[in-house]
């Protein structure tokens, strides 16, 4: 076997940026296809960990743990050890696809309405702020279970640059420090969190070495235990411990009856390509196949720039309406997966659609939570030199989750009870909706919008994810019309084309700021469109592109990632 190192650059419109150095194994048999290895994360020192994991002959599945552990280091706002996710994986040797569902669950105390007053309003900040709002961990859980069922190397091997990130710290960068300013109200409200990300109760500057000795210790006691080292033991009962002495509900037994479910992926096509997604408790790939499917209806590449955009908005509309009456956790209530991704349906609800006139969203819902909009997650893409291959995208849901650290263990516990339909009429953090079907039951997992994706066609195949919240469908759909429609094979403005979005409630469209011309907007207002400009540009997107004819991969990662942290 021969073996080069080569670097990738994406060229931005500053010039080129370096993403990743990639390890590529060039193989000198008559294997039909070269993968070569690629990672592509949010953090450069998450992307490294992954690195180190397949230079010491892991695959792709051990390099996802190593980077999923190290995220929870250096990128503690977003994704962590007290959260959540889904990793997608694609086994090259049988070409098997298989969803690994690490979603938290609720606690078996948990009760539909229990973040409501007795005139059944949503008490303020209730399922977002402190213990109350934590749903129980799924991450530690997925990593072992990725590790034990798919990996080559051993836990302990893939954790080490987790654990040292942790114990000998990290110099924090200008993103880290300027999230750690916007959002010191939070941590404030915790001392444990304020000892931890604020520098003698400051908040840090841009190098600051973040040093989490405790989270290492449990990081640590996974390696070394596995399930026992978090689920049972001193970490759990650490967990508990300080969870209900502040107000929580958690019992030992929800820890220790915590369990991943492997699923299978939603899959479809769409003009031809392949489309693998995350199937429920997401909502990504039923919502993302509701909205292709009408869109097969149309002549999207015929159209122009602002039939087009509206086309997507009222497909993305209908899509969003049925995520609000239908989806939830499908191991707790009947969801009509069949006939919501059949052609009939897609048929009978893109007749629904005029190119003429925007449509409308019936149902007229007061907004009664606070006006606060939680943007983050992570998401990372791996390939490794057998082809096997990796999206996940993990959270806490909010910058920081509920901003609770869960005594001694260095654990950030999430905010993932949000995601659960709130009461009648109560939406939550994102603006989303919900019905009977995502209450509140113990054992449940909330209903997502994180949506690992692979999409694969003749030009090549797409590893891809983004946070973004309720936004994440929507960025991931704009992706794929890119994509397969305009034939776009240049991974940087996939990752970096303007976005906009619908999500039937409220009835807008909401477009990033400075990203679309006023003829364009004027086009839409005629038709009877209401047009929002955010106060930002949203999401984090990471694509691996592997490139068919030319046996390459190439990565991008999202321009928007530095950006404003306020929300």
């Amino acid at each position: 076997m021969q073996k080069k190192f080569v670097k990738i650059f994406v060229q931005t419109q500053t010039g080129f940026c370096w993403i990743l150095s990639v390890l590529l194994f060039v193989i000198s048999t008559n294997a039909t296809a070269i993968y070569p290895a690629a990672i592509v994360s949010a953090h450069p020192l998450a992307t490294k960990a992954g690195e180190a994991v397949l230079a010491q002959g892991g695959n792709a599945f051990d390099a996802a743990v190593a980077v999923s552990a190290a995220l929870a280091v250096v990128e503690p706002f977003a994704s962590g050890l007290g959260g959540g996710g889904f990793w997608l994986l694609h086994r090259a040797s049988d070409a098997r696809d298989i969803m690994i569902d690490g979603r938290e669950t609720a606690p078996g105390k948990a009760f539909s309405g229990m973040y409501l007053d007795e005139k059944k309003k949503p008490v303020k900040g209730a399922s977002l702020n402190g213990p109350s709002a934590a749903a129980i961990p799924g991450v530690p859980a997925a990593l072992i279970y990725i590790n034990e069922h798919y990996g080559q190397l051993s836990l302990e091997k893939t954790l080490a640059p987790a654990i040292r990130l942790a114990q000998d710290g990290f110099s924090i960068d200008q993103r880290l420090a300027r999230t750690i300013e916007n959002h010191q109200n939070k941590l404030r409200q915790n001392h444990l969190a304020a000892r931890i990300f604020l520098h003698g109760g400051k908040v840090p500057v841009s190098g600051w070495l973040l040093r989490q000795p405790q989270l290492a210790a449990t990081l640590r006691s996974i390696a070394t235990r596995g399930a026992d080292g978090f689920y049972g033991g001193h970490v759990a009962q650490e967990m508990v411990r300080s969870v209900r002495e502040a107000g929580g509900i958690w019992q030992y037994e929800d820890l220790a009856d915590y369990r991943v479910v492997e699923r299978k992926p939603i899959q479809f096509t769409y003009r031809g390509t392949q489309i693998t997604s995350a199937s429920l408790p997401s909502a990504g790939g039923l919502t993302l196949a509701q909205g292709l499917n009408m869109l097969e209806h149309f002549p999207v590449s015929e159209l122009s720039e602002w039939d087009k955009m509206h086309l997507i908005a009222e497909v993305l509309r209908l899509a969003y309406q049925d995520r609000v009456e239908y989806l939830g956790d499908s191991d707790f209530i009947s969801v009509p997966e069949k006939r919501l991704m059949s052609a009939y349906y897609a048929r009978q609800r893109a007749a629904r659609i005029s190119l003429d006139r925007a449509g409308s969203s019936s149902a007229v819902y007061p907004t009664e939570r606070e006006s606060e909009k939680g943007t983050e997650t992570t998401h990372f893409s791996v390939i490794d030199i057998e082809g096997n291959r990796v999206a996940a995208t993990i959270s806490i849901n909010t910058f920081f989750g509920s901003g609770f650290i869960a005594g001694n263990t260095g654990v950030l516990l999430n905010n993932e009870m949000d995601d659960f339909s709130m009461g009648d009429n109560v939406p939550n953090i994102f603006g989303l909706y919900g019905r009977e079907a995502n209450a509140i039951l113990p054992g449940k997992r909330p209903l997502s919008s994180m949506s690992p994706t692979f999409v694969e066609n003749e030009n090549g195949i797409l590893i891809m994810g983004t946070p973004g919240g309720s936004r994440i469908i929507s960025m991931l759909l704009l992706a794929i019309i890119d994509y397969v429609d305009n034939q776009q094979l240049d991974p940087y403005k996939l990752v970096s084309r303007p976005r906009f979005h619908h999500q039937y409630l409220p009835d807008q469209i909401e477009i990033e700021p400075n990203a679309f011309d006023e003829k364009l907007i004027a086009k839409l207002l005629q038709k009877g469109h209401v047009i929002k400009t955010a106060t930002r540009q949203w999401g984090n997107m990471q694509l691996i592109f592997f490139d068919k004819k030319e046996q390459k991969s190439y990565v991008a990662s999202d321009p928007r990632g530095s950006f404003d942290t306020r929300y």
